[in-house]
């Protein structure tokens, strides 16, 4: 499974359609390589440079020479492995920094990629809406009219009350005292009810006009965990999507993965709206993730991933005004129907179609990103390009990885590593969810939620190479366990120090997932940094399958989500001590480099693999 799935996230390098990948792993390497230093502090326009399908020369070239890039050169040897080798990737390098790194082409299809970043969101949590509970309270025949309100003076001796009125008990009434009573008597009054709570059954009154499959299907009280089971079949769907979507994007190329499914997602979400039960609705909210694969694991580029954040947001306002889950579905996916025009507007991955022999169609999407900026292209640079190109074809074996020798060599590190994953998709997407409890308006909170995850994604530019990659994902964690620990001390009702501490928990978390992305990718070796970074996110997902459950922990304990939450958070901080410092040191290219991490010189003056021998034995 890790091994098909390196094979895909390799081949989505420097490909438009799987930008969000790419980015910021090639940002890494080109960060950590002993000439990147300086691109590294502009890396929104490195991001943009990838859109054209390759990377910079001046920015990557070096780190493909010394290091390798993880898919398409052994680091030991220099030897080429799999369908592309050192000397193609530095060809096209070379091609992309002629036609211009950062031109209108580039700005183009950037723009065109971040669009489907906003569906991803949509996509990814609108069940947060579509599948949530209605605030209600029992109906009290005795008391209640046709034209009573969610919140009545009578309530205090009729209805349980903790932290809010209880949503589906009543107090029993009192059948002595009723049957004594003059036949037209009032019996809304405390002294014909006890204070014993019976349960009323699916007989509600409703705070607002809000509907969802909770009120279409009745799924209520003692059935509300299949509400929550929406969620992590959502994370189930996107699971599955993961290996089926590297199959495809490798056999049909980057461009039509993103377009077919894509759009077939969205014609999946459309016909979930016109769902007549619940059983419906759940097959469907699979199909629709398992179409579109894995999202916020390739939504890592910060320019990107903050789409992302925004497409969040947004989502909180159109709920806020579409209250109706049949046509808020509607609105949110119809319009995705028309990213099957990217079949026509976006260009394929050059990569892909070197990879496959389509040299022709990949030349034509050179020579149109010359003509789009501008720029010359010399056919003999490109014949060079497609040369060389069928000498790697022809002498092309299938890449051999040693996935398993990694996994026994670094046991622990990758333990380390898929428990930080899981901490991470766990309380990242547990802390959204949760946010529609806070208490206030669940769509503010849920705006809120999505706006705060904008300075957590930019902080880490700022940290990691100042206080290095080690203690800021340290600190950002045990910063997020902090605040779920204190609000777990604030009072239910103390709204504003509750937003507030889940506010700063969200942009703990969201900061440490950006560090944990470049972090991951740089504690293990070239020719397995991908597969054992694919490893760990699919181990954390099952962290995000868990994270929809946590609502239901509430219902026991008001404060059981932060108190679990606090406490991942907390060792999953420290034991994030246990991995090596990477910061200002050369990407290691060997196992034995990777393990040597902790004695390994700054940039510049080599890896402690290359001067100073092996490093400890039982390091890892």
């Amino acid at each position: 499974m890790a091994e098909s799935v390196n094979e895909w996230h390799c081949s989505q390098r420097d490909a438009p359609e799987r930008l969000y990948s790419s980015v910021w792993l090639t940002l890494v390497e080109a960060e950590r390589s002993p000439a990147g230093r300086a691109s590294y502090k502009t890396p929104i326009k490195s991001a943009f440079s990838h859109v054209s399908g390759g990377t910079s020369v001046k920015n990557i070239t070096m780190t493909s020479q010394k290091e390798g890039n993880g898919c398409n050169s052994s680091p030991s040897n220099g030897k080429t492995n799999g369908h592309s080798g050192g000397d193609e990737d530095n060809s096209l390098d070379a091609i992309l920094v002629r036609i211009g790194q950062f031109g209108r082409y580039q700005i183009i299809n950037y723009v065109l990629l971040c669009v489907p970043m906003l569906f991803n969101a949509f996509f990814s949590i609108s069940y947060v809406f579509s599948a949530s509970t209605v605030v209600h309270r029992c109906n009290v025949p005795q008391c209640d009219s046709a034209s009573s309100g969610y919140e009545e003076s009578w309530l205090n001796f009729t209805i349980p009350y903790k932290n809010s009125w209880d949503a589906c008990h009543r107090f029993a009434v009192n059948e002595t005292g009723i049957s004594g009573a003059a036949p037209s008597g009032d019996f809304c009054a405390e002294e014909y009810f006890t204070n014993r709570p019976e349960s009323c059954g699916h007989d509600f009154k409703f705070r607002d006009e809000e509907k969802t499959i909770s009120t279409e299907f009745g799924i209520y009280c003692e059935d509300e965990w299949k509400l929550s089971m929406v969620g992590t079949v959502n994370n189930i769907g996107q699971f599955v999507g993961i290996p089926l979507g590297g199959y495809f994007a490798d056999r049909f190329g980057r461009r039509t993965m993103l377009a077919v499914a894509g759009s077939l997602s969205a014609l999946m979400g459309v016909i979930r709206s016109l769902s007549s039960n619940y059983s419906m609705f759940l097959a469907f909210e699979f199909l629709d993730m398992a179409l579109v694969g894995p999202k916020r694991r390739v939504a890592a580029a910060t320019i990107i991933t903050i789409f992302y954040a925004l497409g969040e947001a947004f989502l909180g306002f159109l709920a806020s005004q579409v209250q109706h889950w049949r046509w808020l579905l509607r609105v949110l996916y119809a319009p995705a129907i028309l990213q099957i025009l990217f079949l026509w507007i976006l260009p394929e991955s050059v990569r892909w179609l070197l990879s496959q022999g389509a040299e022709d169609r990949a030349a034509a999407v050179l020579r149109r990103a010359a003509r789009i900026n501008k720029r010359a292209l010399p056919e003999e640079q490109v014949e060079e390009l497609l040369a060389t190109n069928r000498q790697k074809l022809s002498q092309a074996n299938e890449s051999q990885y040693p996935i398993m020798r990694a996994v026994r060599f670094f046991s622990l590190r990758i333990a380390n590593c898929c428990l930080c994953w899981f901490t991470h998709t766990l309380i990242a997407l547990g802390l959204s969810l949760n946010s529609v409890n806070l208490g206030g308006s669940k769509y503010t909170n849920f705006m809120l939620n999505g706006f705060i995850q904008i300075p957590g994604l930019l902080l880490p530019l700022v940290i990691m190479d100042r206080v290095g990659r080690r203690y800021s994902l340290c600190a950002s964690m045990l910063l997020c366990a902090i605040c779920m620990g204190a609000s777990a001390g604030v009072a239910a009702d103390n709204y504003a120090g509750s937003l507030t501490l889940f506010l700063i928990g969200k942009l703990a978390i969201t900061c440490s997932f950006q560090i944990l992305y470049f972090f991951t990718s740089e504690i293990f070796p070239t020719n397995v940094r991908n597969s054992l970074l694919s490893l760990c996110s699919m181990v954390g997902r099952i962290g995000s399958m868990l994270a929809p459950q946590t609502p239901l922990l509430a219902k026991y304990y008001i404060y059981a989500p932060q108190i679990l939450f606090a406490t991942f958070a907390l060792i999953s901080g420290f034991l994030t001590l246990a991995f090596p410092e990477t910061a200002d040191k050369v990407l290691p290219t060997t196992m034995e480099e990777a393990r040597d991490l902790n004695v390994a010189k700054r940039r510049g003056q080599g890896v402690a693999g290359e001067e100073l021998g092996e490093g400890p034995k039982g390091s890892q």
